[in-house]
């Protein structure tokens, strides 16, 4: 009993020197010291940017579709297929459609055979004219029949070649020289053309040149010009920066809920085909870059002490920016002109701050009322 309690009066007599060398150093260190956080003031670059989303789209994307109705009989290419200009790349059943080019090849022979009698009609009442034989009123009649039999061999003639170039567009030939990248029919399927015509192949050109179509707010469009440069990211490829040119900015706005944005169009190269049409791009417009500024965090512009000296306010109206460096322990105020933001950092134009000075971003916390409490709490 009694070593049990030689050893709790030992033990707390240990923790009463440990509590009371703790209290030693922490009352000798520097009520100033770790109380501010602080930036060394150093030169940089600013890039001032836009965001905005885009999509990626084919330079160049034709819609293949069908002049007439039909059911697809047969299909020569598929998603992904590489074609060139030209090549057949489907074909409707041309049953019904050879068969009106038939009926109207007879109906051409006929008005020809028609013609070759009115001709030789009117040829005889001229020579019967010639010997007074007939009266004029018969050669106008003989006349009017031969120019209408004639008219009768055109007609005839336009439909015979309406309904060849029908049977023609039977066939489905590539117009561009690209690659399939869509495929919205299938053999058997019957398209109508009645009063639209029906997409059944998409083509894109050329991938390895692609465009972006960028919705641009109001606010941000007078800060875009042609020529200028972007960065972007795809979410399919988000570590990889993606670079392009502004190629059209467009005047038509698009209004939604009073909201009013432009579509600007951008030139992407895309020569390893890593993009792909309809990827999301996330956007961001150069509208300024300065190389090697004396720059300081925002943060540093935004900082206010609890407590600052007098001088500092003297020197610094309330309408001037100002940060604060850490001289002796305080914070000096230090009125400054400012330039470029990129929302990062600010370039500094004027002031007396240098390279290498202290900059306050922030106030740390006073820990010792906290530590106090729980060490009275504690005992």
């Amino acid at each position: 009993m009694h070593n049990s309690r030689t050893k709790k009066i030992s033990f707390i007599l240990i923790l009463i020197v440990i509590a009371a060398a703790y209290f030693y150093s922490d009352n000798k260190t520097d009520p100033t010291e770790n109380k501010y956080r602080v930036r060394t003031v150093e030169r940089g670059n600013i890039v001032q940017t836009i965001s905005a989303n885009g999509t990626l789209t084919p330079l160049v994307l034709v819609n293949v579709g069908t002049q007439i109705s039909g059911t697809v009989a047969k299909l020569y290419v598929d998603f992904n297929d590489e074609v060139e200009a030209g090549q057949i790349l489907a074909e409707l059943d041309p049953a019904l459609l050879r068969a009106q080019l038939q009926q109207s090849k007879a109906n051409l022979l006929n008005s020809q055979a028609a013609l070759k009698i009115a001709e030789n009609k009117y040829k005889r009442q001229r020579l019967l004219k010639e010997k007074q034989f007939v009266s004029p009123e018969a050669i106008e009649i003989a006349e009017q029949e031969t120019e209408a039999a004639r008219a009768q061999v055109a007609i005839h003639k336009a439909q015979v070649e309406r309904d060849q170039a029908n049977l023609n567009y039977s066939v489905i030939r590539s117009p561009i020289s690209g690659v399939v990248i869509a495929r919205d029919v299938d053999v058997g399927q019957t398209v109508a053309a009645n009063f639209q015509t029906p997409t059944l192949f998409k083509i894109a050109n050329d991938l390895r040149q692609m465009q972006i179509n960028i919705s641009v707010a109001e606010a941000d469009i007078g800060q875009l010009h042609i020529g200028q440069v972007i960065n972007f990211t795809v979410d399919a490829f988000q570590q990889r920066q993606f670079t392009g040119t502004v190629k059209q900015v467009r005047l038509n706005p698009t209004i939604q809920e009073n909201v009013v944005t432009y579509n600007v169009v951008a030139l992407v190269d895309n020569a390893d085909g890593m993009l792909l049409p309809g990827m999301t791009a996330n956007i961001h417009f150069i509208v300024l870059q300065k190389n090697d500024v004396l720059r300081i965090p925002n943060a540093a512009l935004r900082f206010q002490p609890k407590e600052s000296d007098d001088t500092g306010k003297a020197e610094s109206p309330s309408n001037v920016p100002r940060a604060f460096l850490l001289t002796e322990g305080k914070p000096a105020a230090i009125p400054v002109t400012t330039g470029a933001t990129d929302g990062n950092y600010t370039e500094i134009i004027d002031g007396k701050i240098q390279v290498g000075d202290k900059v306050i971003i922030s106030e740390i916390a006073d820990k010792k009322e906290a530590e106090s409490k729980f060490k009275l709490r504690f005992f």
